[in-house]
């Protein structure tokens, strides 16, 4: 199919299809048109009138169809400059994000947000500070505490008798089977 000869009217029930411009359909009347007969005029409208608006409306309705192959030639040939200077969609949408990210970093909104969002965080910090302080100090008592010494006692006497001697940091005989280098653990 010759693309010279597809009917490229977005309206048009003929869109993609080829259409032979050699048999004009202009003279079939069809039934609803605009100028068929069959239509009563609207009241106050002469049909001088009548015929003037429907002249108009053809010019107008083919004025558009100019623009929108003007429009799509246009088109195509952005998309042509824009794949020529390397440019893909992907690199629209990135550049239109960062645009757009920066946008809204400079706006007004976002830098109340963000102000707020930095104190709430400042706050949030100290909190912490402050629970892990307590926590701490805490901690700190309940070491000191008589319960807990008698527990590390008894823990320490528990770990005494399983593990001997050398557990305290004492130093390890030659009989154990530590690696070295002579006798690697793989």
């Amino acid at each position: 199919m010759d693309p010279a000869s597809q009917d490229i009217n977005l309206n048009s029930p003929n869109k993609g299809l080829g259409v032979d411009h050699s048999d004009s359909l202009a003279d079939v009347p069809v039934e609803g048109a605009v100028g068929n007969s069959a239509n009563p005029l609207p009241p106050g409208l002469t049909e001088e009138e009548a015929e003037e608006l429907r002249t108009e409306l053809t010019k107008v309705e083919e004025e558009i169809n100019t623009l929108r192959q003007v429009l799509s030639a246009k088109e195509r040939h952005a998309t042509e400059l824009k794949r020529k200077l390397g440019l893909s969609p992907l690199t629209e949408i990135r550049q239109n994000l960062t645009k757009s990210w920066q946008d809204v970093q400079t706006s007004n909104a976002y830098k109340k947000t963000q102000e707020t969002l930095s104190q709430a965080g400042q706050k949030t910090s100290a909190a912490l500070t402050t629970v892990g302080s307590v926590i701490s100090k805490r901690l700190g008592d309940m070491r000191n505490s008589a319960t807990f010494k008698s527990f590390e006692d008894k823990m320490g006497n528990l770990k005494y008798k399983v593990v001997g001697p050398r557990g305290n940091g004492e130093a390890v005989t030659p009989t154990d089977t530590t690696p070295t280098q002579e006798n690697p653990p793989f």
